[in-house]
């Protein structure tokens, strides 16, 4: 990019909010990041406290500090915070190429932008950002947390949980995406009020109750809200990383400022014990089948709660080494338990490319189960752009054009290890002309079981 395209937004609160010295404010944030026991995985996305760093900045570290297994992995910062300084309507994006702070300058996502620029509630506003904190405060930690990344930062304004979560939903992207989400808790309580309110903040957010935070609970209540409506729809795990407030950092107990850390985490995979018995009530739904011709159907109170959550779920019976049938879903319609039964006797007995299953296979059959992760769609111009984006081994790939759509699973690269056959392969299952580019994609990747 040449000077005269580059536009920076400088420092608004440097020397303020945290220190405006270079050295000193390194020191001061990786002196709150050390020592820090971290002893979950790496979240796909937190939520962290904006004050100056001597009040919310041990809060925030805490958070923060949970993204060192993955510093080098995260290349994209998606970054909400609540407009204090000017009335917003809607969302703003800002026209600036990078954001500066004493620790460098950060590039902005371009093409993350140009995505969310095609809703009606984003806007380029950039008077919302001039002397916004609530974003600046986390760039220095960002900055010493990660090693390169680009940045998409938004100022969130009078928007509902929905118009959040669809701007959320359209960069969520994968391992290499963080989603923060800046915003403090209660506001000029007495000590034991404020803990009492922001515990049960805690408490709601914990459980993904967006519909219980307002202005009361959290000034960043419409970010939060929102991705507390993908944490429910995704089933994301929810940890409480710690709530304090500023009574217990460096101010006194009659007017507080509450804060919090959280991490959200995707569904993560299941224990070997619990992956035994999702095989096991497969093969019984297929023996079920076998003499009464329906799926056997759990209660899901006889099973643990994980069993419960909605996944989208394939199941992949082999026989000889040869497939024998595959049905699934990539949509996340039923629960995990319902989705395996219901999957297993369907690929069993109504995959239309296979005669229905008998009793003397069923003795030889092998039974697998792919467990998938959301689906991300990637955005693309050619099946060149499609191609680079797709990870082999790693990625399952979903393509649709009109009704026509088609997946295949990540293990299907065992078999077609090439991109270019793996990307007109699924054409052909799909009834797309190979020469056609498919109008939509996304991507997934699977958590794969068998016996």
């Amino acid at each position: 990019m040449t000077e005269i395209n580059k536009q920076v937004k400088e420092s608004a609160v440097a020397g303020y909010f945290y220190p405006a010295d270079v050295n000193e404010l390194q020191h001061m944030v990786s002196d709150m990041l050390s020592g820090i026991s971290v002893k979950s995985a790496p979240p796909k996305a937190l939520v962290a406290p904006h004050a100056g760093y001597i009040y919310s900045g041990p809060i925030a570290a805490k958070a923060y500090a949970s993204l060192s297994p993955v510093r080098s992995t995260i290349k994209r910062v998606i970054l909400l915070g609540p407009a204090h300084r000017v009335y917003l309507k809607g969302m703003a994006i800002s026209s600036a190429t990078h954001f500066a702070t004493p620790l460098g300058e950060i590039s902005i996502d371009n093409e993350l932008k140009k995505r969310v620029s095609g809703f009606p509630q984003v806007n380029v506003i950039n008077k919302a950002f001039a002397q916004e904190h609530s974003l600046e405060v986390h760039l220095p930690f960002l900055q010493t947390v990660l090693e390169d990344f680009t940045l998409l930062p938004i100022v969130v304004g009078e928007a509902n949980e929905k118009e959040v979560a669809e701007v959320l939903e359209s960069v969520w992207g994968g391992n290499e995406t963080l989603i923060v989400i800046s915003s403090d808790l209660s506001h000029f309580h007495d000590y034991k009020t404020a803990k009492q309110l922001d515990n049960a903040t805690a408490t709601a957010i914990k459980t993904a109750q967006y519909e219980k935070i307002g202005p009361q609970q959290a000034c960043g209540c419409r970010g939060v809200s929102g991705l507390l409506k993908i944490a429910k729809q995704r089933n994301l795990e929810i940890d409480i990383v710690d709530v304090r407030n500023s009574g217990d950092t460096a101010g006194g107990h009659d007017r507080v400022v509450g804060y919090g850390a959280f991490t959200f985490h995707e569904p993560t995979t299941l224990s070997k014990e619990k992956q035994k018995l999702l095989i096991d009530i497969a093969y019984a739904s297929i023996a079920h089948g076998l003499k009464h011709n329906l799926p056997l159907i759990p209660k899901l109170e006889d099973y643990s709660p994980v069993y419960a959550e909605a996944r989208g779920l394939f199941v992949t019976l082999n026989l000889n080494d040869n497939l024998r049938g595959c049905i699934g879903n990539t949509e996340p319609a039923y629960p995990l338990i319902i989705a395996a039964t219901r999957n297993a006797y369907n690929a069993a007995f109504c995959d239309h490319r296979f005669n229905k299953l008998s009793a003397s296979e069923f003795e030889k059959i092998d039974l697998s189960i792919s467990v998938l992760t959301p689906k991300k769609e990637i955005f693309f111009d050619s099946d060149k752009d499609i191609l680079a984006q797709l990870r082999p081994g790693v990625d399952g790939l979903i393509i649709s054009s009109g009704a026509c759509s088609a997946t295949f699973l990540p293990a299907v690269w065992e078999k077609l290890p090439s991109t270019e056959v793996f990307l007109t392969q699924l054409k052909h299952k799909a009834g797309i002309n190979p020469a056609h580019v498919p109008e939509r994609a996304w991507v997934y990747q699977s958590d794969h079981y068998s016996r």
